[in-house]
């Protein structure tokens, strides 16, 4: 099948009228681009969107074997977890972290498979205070422990000098601007794409939209080397790139853990690392993250 699908070839595809297209992009965020003034669907981000808003998985073959030193850890990319996850494969021998860069809701969903022992998360709910709590509840059957790792400092990266004097989201549709985007399915993905629904902004409008990497380094690296103008990413990386940041919002950034796994050993052992100086002095040296809450159960309030 062709790359990218008309308003017909879309709507056979979903198998529904072409006029409930419209509405999907309207109400449901369903990916489209506006060319010579026809609709036009990748079938990639498509079948994204689909994957993205799918519930009742199947239920998973098999559980994780009992822990025997391999601690997985799948989600939402960051970069003090890198760090972490590095520290904790230093001070604990026997044991290994690994980490699965699948974006908030693949961590939710490896989670529900049994595929890791922790996801980490950022999903912004609809009232715009809590995090992560309904997204967990549509997507597993039981509510798992949630435990903040940190809060970090979500906004719009421009280059440095911001030459093309972006000062907020609105500014990102002007001509002449180039943006990169993170995944669907990712946490900053879910607010960059609220943010410019608030704004009244339409995402066929922005140069670049469709373009996307997977990690916030990379949208970083994508600004340092010219081939785009701003993109969403945390504080952190602006820092470190010596990029211009635009601040969007303060966001809970947590850790999501069965309860029939929070005391592997692996698991206490990480958790426990929230705790610990050399975890602080990671943050430190990091502009744009606090670490008074990490390592605090937030959900729920007595395992």
């Amino acid at each position: 099948m062709k790359q990218l699908l008309s308003t017909r070839e879309v709507a056979q595809f979903l198998d529904i009228n072409e006029k409930m297209v419209y509405t999907l992009v309207a109400d449901k965020g369903l990916p489209a681009t506006k060319v010579t003034g026809k609709w036009l669907f990748p079938l990639k981000l498509v079948e994204q969107w689909i994957e993205t808003n799918t519930i009742n998985y199947p239920e998973p073959a098999g559980q994780l074997p009992p822990y025997h030193g391999l601690l997985i850890i799948a989600g939402s990319n960051d970069l003090l977890l890198d760090k972490t996850i590095s520290l904790f494969n230093t001070l604990f021998p026997g044991n290994v972290a690994v980490f699965g860069n699948l974006g908030s809701m693949g961590g939710l969903r490896a989670l529900r498979q049994n595929l890791c022992h922790i996801a980490s998360s950022h999903l912004l709910q609809e009232n715009e205070n809590e995090y992560n709590f309904d997204f967990a509840t549509k997507e597993l059957e039981k509510m798992p422990a949630v435990v903040n790792f940190c809060k970090r400092e979500q906004g719009i990266l421009v280059q440095k000098g911001n030459p093309k004097k972006i000062n907020e989201i609105a500014d990102i549709a002007r001509p002449g601007i180039r943006i990169i985007n993170r995944s669907l399915g990712t946490g900053t993905r879910l607010l960059f794409d609220r943010k410019l629904k608030e704004a009244g902004i339409k995402c066929e409008k922005i140069k670049g939209y469709n373009t996307e990497v997977h990690r916030h380094m990379d949208v970083g690296l994508e600004i340092l080397a010219g081939r785009a103008d701003a993109g969403p990413a945390i504080k952190p990386v602006a820092s470190l790139l010596g990029l211009k940041f635009i601040p969007v919002r303060w966001e809970r950034y947590d850790l999501l853990i069965t309860k029939e796994r929070f005391f592997d050993k692996g698991v206490q052992f990480f958790i426990g690392l929230l705790h610990e100086q050399a975890f602080i002095d990671l943050a430190e040296n990091l502009d744009g993250y606090d670490v008074t809450i990490s390592g605090k159960v937030v959900f729920p309030q007595e395992i």
